[in-house]
């Protein structure tokens, strides 16, 4: 049998219009073929239902298919007619119009069809009067493929695909304003504005230009911060068809193939889609080219383990659309929460330079797309996220330093998942109040993960798994560091270091700009005033102090050869960024004209390596900061232009500062090692600071300390980040809580503002509060730029240096602390830094709390973010429904959720210990070093079951890879109503002794009697008021285990 066709036969017509343009031959066939069926079926009813009964089962799928799309026209094509759908109607309804190809048939009131199906002898024709009800629905006919242990192989080619989804044949595909002359005001009445996908993204719409595109216009619709699309698709809009499926080892394959052309250039008219079900928890989903290649990110994601072996165990089904079905696809969480993920909408289109997919979401709570300065609650009301890196300073509503394609959705149950989109390609990515995503991408591949949490930190761990757990920093990058634009000799920066520690301010390391470069070349030292830089940094070792410099990206191409190893072993070894005809690609950066390091080059890390170790025997520096390096190109382009090609000119251009790829930045159709820059471009400080990483691992032999501006997913693996050139105003230290926040989210776990702003001159009461919020970012650095006034936290006085030593001194006493959150982040993936959703999915008031934060699950701060005229500022602080401690004092907030009025001192900072956690502490001291010296504490915050639990990881603190040398501690704690008990778990490392001095216990009911240490007496003190315990002036080491217990 052939494939199956439809018709509706119209009285003494056959099936052609009389305006068709057809032979006297085959007017006469389908004649025939009329007249051969109502004989039929006047004289052979009995043979007809008996053919009718053996085909029912086909008929049936063919009318469910035939329900389910809405494409209105019909096509006469080959022998007999075809109509494109069932429907019903009146007489009177507006279907009766020449376009729509469809009347009643005439011999009966109520509105029937005759559907015919043709054999491969002509004779053998049957036809049924089929009566249309009112109750057809739209469902997606979808086919369950995740508990199919024996799927078969199923296949369709063109002739095969039912005649209501093809819009043109597919070797002569149609254009979209072909498919406009049979669309219908039908499948334009979208009634929820939330529900619009915009087919028109380019700015100055107007009707015309809507409906070439074969979409629906409505004029007049506004929204915040976005327009409601006024170009939107249709409910029928055409795309891609389900060809074939093919099972896998861990999943399916499904071809696409698209018979008509979208309004974008080079469509891809054949995709392959590859579901892999990777881990229970992850699902990948790759949509490729079918026939050709295409630019794909080289992150180097880990290869999946085996097979999973129980798909039961999965947290997620996956649904595609049946073959010779338009293609949908739907990801649902499985269980008792059993709900719709990801259920795709709009339209899907795949051109060589413009990809798009929209999917609705599961609820209004999604977090991530960075890198943006937003709230830390993304709004889905008509938000649009551009991502293009770029050296802009963090502003709303415009694309700064990173690309992180990725997005968690809070459901509205509490579990979360999360969304990753490995493309490196400028991109638009809009969230719309259906709820919905639409991903714009202008080149690249979809390649997207979903992970099933189902707790939020789940989702980091299983994303981190993908992208890279986080570096382990020295342990030093966890002290306070000091940087300052503007520095004009080695003594000025030493006046800083000198003042700083007058004031006993704990500090690790001073940091140089790019002011100790002569005349800002890379690896060239300014020897007239910073000629005795390698005393200065031989003083800062001494002090137990660590030296961190800027670089840039630009090497300068103006000096004679010969005489500036940068540039000529960068022509040697072929290290810079071509241009289009294969020249190296001349900009203009601080140095003039300048070449770009190509950091994706097979020998970049010997040229890197090479030109910084020769600097490094000069200034032995510990640490190193990249700058500029999205990369920003003060010439854009370049100083010779760039071509006038499509990567220059792409038909679609995301919404990027400047209206142009190339606006402050290189030609995109500069060539890298790996790629076109138009492919790299965002992946360019993610390059670099892989590179660095392992130049510092080779010049020191330490662990390396490195912080990028420009990030891309997986930037966390190598390296820490700082948000930027903010100002010195309230509104950006608020805005700095979100972006340390979802910076974390992105596996980034080193991370932090500039601390008192950078740009503008900060008032005192204002860098007081930053200095205390910036001594709880993971990363902690104060810097400012060139021309204005000092500001380290010596330089406004004693008022401010005393609150700045107060509050550095919590840090270092809780760096043991923050360093196991740290230990976890790198090892497991955990969060340092987390929203209060984090850890309580379950109350909505935290969703969008972005003025307090956790480290890790147990400490909770909550900084002042607003000037006050008064020496106390009433603070409203929320907690939780939890026991909370205060972390000065010990005294109990047992909150149900809720908010309270907090009276806080200029020199202080809302500090609140969760109930049922244990966190070590260490006595401080002004460098990391000497603070390494003292004794351990722990802080016991009993739950309402007067239980509470903790860890601590340790090692010497700078050693690379000291949990696979087996050189580490590991050490659980415990409490109980009756004692506290630390038991070490694994010991490796003895170099310190590890000395425990101090327990302090929040939440003890009762005064005790007696306390022991290991059974010998201990001097303990008991504050009724708070019903605290301080358990003091003992010396026992925590590489044994302790028991410190009471008796009432």
């Amino acid at each position: 049998m052939t494939s199956n066709k439809y018709s509706k036969l119209k009285e003494a017509e056959g099936c052609l219009n009389p305006e068709d343009n057809e032979s006297e031959s085959t007017s006469e066939k389908h004649k025939m073929l009329k007249n051969h069926a109502v004989d039929k079926h006047q004289n052979s009813k009995i043979c007809c239902q008996a053919l009718i009964l053996l085909l029912a089962g086909v008929l049936c799928i063919l009318l469910a298919n035939i329900l389910i799309l809405n494409t209105p026209f019909s096509i006469g094509q080959g022998k007999g007619c075809i109509f494109s759908k069932l429907y019903n109607y009146t007489r009177h309804s507006g279907l009766f119009r020449p376009s729509s190809k469809l009347s009643p048939t005439p011999e009966y009131d109520q509105q029937m069809y005759i559907e015919v199906i043709e054999i491969d002898i002509v004779e053998d024709v049957v036809y049924q009067q089929i009566p249309i009800n009112d109750n057809h629905q739209k469902i997606p006919q979808e086919i369950p493929i995740v508990h199919q242990q024996t799927r078969q192989e199923m296949s369709i080619n063109h002739q095969q695909i039912p005649q209501e989804i093809l819009i043109g044949h597919p070797q002569t595909p149609q254009r979209p304003e072909d498919f406009l002359k049979v669309n219908d005001d039908r499948h334009c009445n979208i009634m929820d504005d939330g529900r619009k996908f915009d087919c028109h993204p380019e700015s100055s719409v107007t009707q015309e230009k809507c409906e070439a595109r074969g979409c629906c216009y409505q004029a007049g619709i506004k929204g915040t911060p976005l327009t409601v699309p006024s170009c939107f698709y249709p409910l029928n809009y055409p795309g891609y068809i389900v060809t074939r499926k093919e099972n896998k080892t861990q999943g399916f394959d499904v071809f696409l193939s698209r018979l008509t052309q979208s309004y974008y250039p080079d469509d891809v008219m054949d995709l392959k889609m590859e579901v892999r079900m990777e881990k229970t928890s992850r699902l990948h989903v790759k949509i490729l080219d079918a026939m050709n290649s295409r630019w794909e990110v080289p992150l180097g994601v880990p290869v999946s383990p085996s097979p999973v072996e129980d798909v039961g165990d999965n947290l997620y089904d996956i649904t595609v659309a049946d073959v010779g079905h338009p293609f949908n696809f739907n990801i649902t969480r499985t269980g008792t929460a059993k709900k719709i993920l990801l259920q795709t909408t709009g339209a899907f289109i795949y051109a060589d330079q413009f990809l798009q997919l929209s999917y609705f979401l599961s609820s209004n709570y999604i977090y991530g797309l960075g890198e943006h300065r937003d709230t830390l609650l993304l709004s889905v009301n008509w938000s649009k996220f551009t991502m293009w890196n770029r050296d802009q300073p963090p502003e709303e509503n415009t694309n700064i330093y990173g690309d992180h394609p990725f997005y968690m959705n809070l459901e509205n149950d509490g579990n979360a998942h999360g969304v990753f989109l490995l493309n490196s390609n400028a991109k638009d990515v809009i969230l719309q109040p259906a709820p919905a995503i639409t991903w714009r991408a202008i080149g690249g591949i979809i390649d997207l993960y979903m992970f099933l949490g189902p707790s939020p930190n789940d989702v980091i761990k299983q994303y981190t798994e993908v992208i890279g757990h986080s570096f382990m920093p020295p342990y030093w990058g966890l002290g306070f560091h000091i940087c300052r634009w503007g520095d004009k000799t080695v003594n000025e920066t030493m006046d800083i270091v000198n003042r700083v520690a007058k004031y006993e301010i704990p500090q690790d390391s001073q940091w140089h700009d790019i002011d100790y470069m002569y005349g800002y070349k890379e690896f060239f030292l300014n020897v007239t005033a910073f000629g005795d830089l390698t005393g200065m940094v031989q003083d800062l070792h001494d002090r137990g102090m660590y030296y961190v410099l800027l670089v840039d990206p630009a090497i300068t191409n103006s000096t004679t050869p010969g005489t500036y190893a940068p540039l000529d072993l960068g022509l040697e070894l072929g290290t810079f960024i071509k241009d289009y005809e294969g020249k190296p690609l001349a900009g203009e950066m601080w140095t003039g004209s300048s070449y770009f390091i190509d950091f994706s080059h097979i020998n970049a890390t010997k040229y890197w390596t090479t030109i910084a170790g020769n600097f490094h025997k000069i200034a032995p520096f510990d640490g190193i900061w990249l700058d500029e390096n999205e990369v920003t190109n003060f010439n854009s382009g370049s100083l010779n232009g760039c071509p006038n090609i499509s990567l220059e000119n792409p038909p679609y251009l995301p919404d990027v500062v400047g209206g142009s790829l190339r606006y402050q930045t290189l030609c995109a159709s500069a060539q890298q090692y790996i790629s076109s820059y138009y492919n790299a471009h965002n992946l360019y400080g993610y390059s670099q600071t892989k590179v660095n990483y392992e130049t510092m691992k080779e010049l020191r032999g330490k662990r390396p300390f490195v912080t990028s501006g420009a990030t891309f997913a997986g930037q966390g693996h190598y390296g820490a980040h700082c948000s930027g050139d903010n100002k010195a105003n309230f509104y950006d230290m608020y805005k700095s809580i979100s972006e340390i926040l979802t910076m974390n989210m992105y596996g980034t776990s080193m991370v932090g503002a500039d601390i008192c702003g950078f740009a503008e001159n900060a008032k005192e009461q204002l860098c007081q509060r930053w200095h205390q919020l910036g001594a709880f970012y993971t990363f902690s650095r104060n810097h400012n730029a060139k021309g204005n006034t000092p500001q380290d936290p010596a330089s406004f006085g004693p008022a401010l240096a005393a609150s700045t030593r107060k509050v550095y001194l919590i840090r270092y006493s809780l760096l043991p602390y923050l360093y196991t959150l740290i230990h976890k982040s790198h090892m497991m993936g955990d969060t340092v830094l987390r929203p209060l959703f984090f850890e309580y999915p379950h109350d909505s008031i935290t969703y969008s709390n972005d003025k307090q934060f956790l480290w890790g699950p147990a400490l909770l701060i909550s900084p002042v973010l607003e000037w006050s005229f008064f020496d106390v500022t009433s603070l409203s602080v929320y907690f939780p429904a939890d026991m909370w401690y205060d972390y000065y004092t010990g005294e109990l907030i047992t909150s149900e959720g809720g908010g309270k009025i907090l009276e806080t001192p200029l020199d202080k900072i809302n500090l609140h210990v969760r109930g049922g956690y244990i966190l070590p502490w260490q006595y401080p001291n002004t460098t990391t070093i000497q603070s390494r010296k003292n004794k351990f504490g722990l802080l016991v915050a009993l739950n309402s079951t007067s239980q509470a639990e903790g860890d601590l990881f340790w090692d010497d603190g700078d050693t690379i890879d000291t949990v696979d040398l087996k050189m580490f501690n590991m050490i659980s704690f415990g409490a109980n109503k009756n004692g506290v008990y630390s038991s070490p778990f694994f010991i490796g490392y003895k170099d310190e002794p590890m000395l425990l001095g101090n327990v302090t216990v929040f939440g003890l009911q009762q005064q005790p009697s007696t306390v022991t240490v290991n059974g010998q007496p201990a001097y303990f003190n008991y504050k009724m008021e708070y019903k605290v315990l301080y358990v003091t002036s003992f010396s026992s080491t925590l590489l044994q285990p302790i028991q410190i217990l009471w008796t009432f």
